[in-house]
């Protein structure tokens, strides 16, 4: 009986002195860039954790992130198509902000090839494909269609394919998590965007066509 008194005695002190340790943490403004380790290219919309927990961020568009950390945290960088990378915030630091330059390298992921047949077996697909009658009006609607120019055209009336769109979804999506519980920068008031409007204007960007 005394030795589990002694136990679990020993056991809360264990615990009080963790506690205390992580209390004592000084606290860092935690900020930097994420790019490829490649191009050097800063890379959008990266997650950002600190590990084992969760709190973090999201890298904005031009990959830059800013958020609150502790010493000695493991911060984790993930983002689609790119390898996860850790990075351990110091524990010496004299002030009280922290700045990092985080490369990614490029994750490439093979796929096994994936076959579909349209029939159950290749003799009753071969069998359809030899009996298949088109009608010639059906092919020349369908040639008509595939022509060069018919296909120009329709391209230049897309406002936006269908990769253009993902892209704006995303950074659209990303960037309402990003100011997620705090108001968004208000862009009359920049400087820089003001100046690329005024540019535009000048070089007829706004004229109708």
């Amino acid at each position: 009986m005394i030795k589990k008194i002694a136990l679990l005695i020993i056991l809360i002190s264990c615990s009080f002195v963790f506690v205390q340790a992580q209390q004592n943490k000084k606290l860092i403004q935690f900020s930097g860039v994420v790019v490829n380790g490649d191009s050097l290219q800063p890379i959008p919309f990266v997650n950002i954790m600190i590990k084992n927990s969760y709190h973090g961020t999201v890298s904005d568009y031009y990959g830059y992130f800013s958020f609150v950390a502790q010493e000695s945290d493991v911060i984790e960088f993930s983002a689609l198509g790119y390898k996860k990378s850790t990075f351990t915030i110091p524990d010496s630091l004299e002030e009280s902000r922290y700045s990092l330059i985080q490369m990614l390298n490029g994750d490439t992921i093979l796929l096994s090839t994936a076959i579909i047949y349209p029939w159950p077996t290749k003799e009753q697909f071969k069998q359809a494909f030899i009996n298949l009658e088109l009608p010639n009006d059906d092919m020349a609607r369908a040639q008509r269609n595939l022509e060069r120019e018919a296909m120009r055209q329709r391209g230049e009336s897309m406002s936006m394919d269908g990769a253009m769109n993902q892209k704006y979804y995303l950074q659209q999506r990303n960037s309402r998590l990003y100011y997620a519980g705090q108001l968004p920068p208000n862009n009359l008031l920049n400087p820089i965007a003001w100046a690329k409007f005024i540019q535009a204007w000048k070089n007829g960007d706004f004229k109708r066509k």
